[in-house]
Parts: C-alpha cells; sequence; structure tokens
C-alpha cells in the first residue's frame, strides 16, 4: 500500500464509504476514525499514530477546525489545511478572507444585537436572508420579506442560548439558481447548477432541489480559482449565486457532501478524491 489514510468524521456517509471502496485501486487504505475518539493534544498523538495522512470529513466545522490544527501539529499531513478549515468554518471569516483578496461575495452586515439587525434592514431593505454565522445545510437560513415578520423572527434569535448561534449575518436576497462547484487539488472535477423546489426557496443540494450538469464555464473557473488561491489546493465545495452583474460566492464547504453532484453529472468523485490523497502522500 502507498499509504495509509484516516478519515476522520463523526459518521460513515455514502461519501466515505465510496471512498474506503476506491482506496486499493489508488495503493491506499483508508480507515474511518471517529472524530469524537481521538483524544488529541498528546505530542505523539498515539491515536493517529501509523497514519499517513488524515482526511478531515467530520461534519461539524468547529470540530474539524480543531482536529486538524492539533493532527498538523504532529506533522501528520491533512486534507484540508486547518487554516483553510478554520476559513470556512465562519461564514463571516470566509466573506472576510475572500472579500480581501478581491473574490466576489454578497453584500453583508454582521448581526449581534437587535440595534444591529434594524440597522441591516435599514442599510440593505427588504427582503433580506437571515443566517447563522456558524452552521450548513440551509439550516436557520430564513427569507424575511415583511419587517414585522423580521422581528419576530429575531425575538427567535435572541431566546438561542449561547452567543456564538446568536451571530448572524443578515444579506439582500439573491433571486434565481446557484452553482455548486467540487474542487479537488486546483481542479474543478464536477458542477451542477441548482434551483430552488417547490415551496423552498433556498438552492441547496441538501434540501433535495432540482439540478442539471454544468459543463465548463469560463466566469465560474475563474471565480473558484481565485477561491483556491486564497485557501490553498484541497477538496472544496464552492456554491455560487448567479447575479445580473456577475458570480457571488455564497459559501465554500471544506468537507462537502457530492452524492448529489455525482448524480447529476456521472462523474466518479471518490475515485478523484482517492486520487488527490494518493498524490498528495507521494
Amino acid at each position: 500500500m502507498a499509504g495509509k489514510v484516516a478519515v476522520v468524521a463523526d459518521r460513515v456517509g455514502w461519501e466515505e464509504r465510496q471512498l474506503i471502496g476506491r482506496a486499493a485501486d489508488f495503493g491506499l487504505q483508508i480507515d474511518w476514525v471517529d472524530d469524537g475518539s481521538l483524544g488529541l493534544g498528546d505530542a505523539g498523538a498515539p491515536s493517529i499514530d501509523g497514519y499517513d495522512g488524515l482526511l478531515i470529513r467530520s461534519r461539524s466545522y468547529t470540530r474539524g477546525g480543531l482536529l486538524a490544527t492539533l493532527a498538523e501539529s504532529t506533522g501528520v499531513p491533512v486534507l484540508n489545511s486547518a487554516a483553510a478549515v478554520h476559513a470556512c468554518e465562519n461564514k463571516l471569516v470566509l466573506r472576510a478572507v475572500l472579500r480581501a483578496a478581491g473574490v466576489p461575495v454578497p453584500e453583508f452586515r454582521l448581526v449581534l444585537s437587535r440595534k444591529d439587525f434594524e440597522k441591516a434592514l435599514d442599510d440593505l431593505g427588504l427582503p433580506v436572508v437571515l443566517k447563522p454565522v456558524y452552521g450548513g445545510m440551509g439550516r436557520r437560513v430564513t427569507l424575511i420579506r415583511d419587517r414585522d415578520l423580521a422581528h419576530s423572527v429575531y425575538d427567535y434569535v435572541e431566546d438561542l442560548g449561547h452567543a456564538f448561534e446568536q451571530a448572524c449575518l443578515v444579506e439582500p436576497y439573491v433571486s434565481g439558481g446557484s452553482v455548486r462547484a467540487l474542487v479537488v487539488g486546483r481542479q474543478i472535477v464536477a458542477a451542477a447548477e441548482f434551483e430552488s423546489a417547490g415551496a423552498d426557496w433556498r438552492s441547496n443540494a441538501a434540501l433535495g432541489n432540482r439540478s442539471r450538469a454544468l459543463a465548463h464555464d469560463p466566469e465560474v473557473q475563474k471565480v473558484v480559482d481565485d477561491v483556491v488561491d486564497r485557501l490553498g489546493a484541497g477538496i472544496y465545495g464552492v456554491d455560487l449565486f448567479r447575479t445580473p452583474s456577475g458570480l457571488l460566492v455564497n459559501e465554500v464547504n471544506h468537507a462537502p457532501a457530492w452524492r448529489g453532484v455525482a448524480s447529476t453529472t456521472g462523474v466518479d468523485i471518490p475515485s478523484a478524491v482517492a486520487r488527490h490523497v494518493q498524490e498528495t502522500l507521494a
């Protein structure tokens, strides 16, 4: 075997099973390691001793970033890098990092209080989208079209018990489709365009939205290249909004699900990921 790799995750999903099944074709042994069982902190890191690399697939951004940081400190190659995971785990940090690099992102306001929220509504106008700084899969993302409803929604935000749960972004609502580009290394290996399905306005693969394969698009390629230039080569799901003025980067997922994109495009994404892991360890 060319390398022994730990897929660090809280569970074995479809993507992880596919990777484990493809491993031998690329001279790899890939094991699932429960991300809650590592006990990292020991300088020798016995729980990951013997692995040539770690692939961070924790659904929790926070857990993934912490584990990547400690694993890297032991000298074990980690995909994605701790710096990339930390940039992706916080929607505000990601947007600040990308905007500073000249990558187009939606206009937004950070909301930490009701005063912030009211000012954001005044600045941006309605409709707006309220979303948590931490979170994914479209959860707690709310479209607000009415000012009275806006304050009722914010009542729920104020009732959340922890300050990190109350931290939100408010941004103008962008109608139309979105693009998910699956990046492996520095290449887009598959891309699909999503449209909201039925009564659900959110364009999100996790919600079962309609999708179609997207052929090579120079504009998508340019924006994704700029994202990877800033975050470094890795395995990402880059989510883009289409707007009349061009593409905007909505989110970058450091441990992307790709079943929907694979089904839509027919691309063998697990093999592309396994090949990238093999090349990284070479």
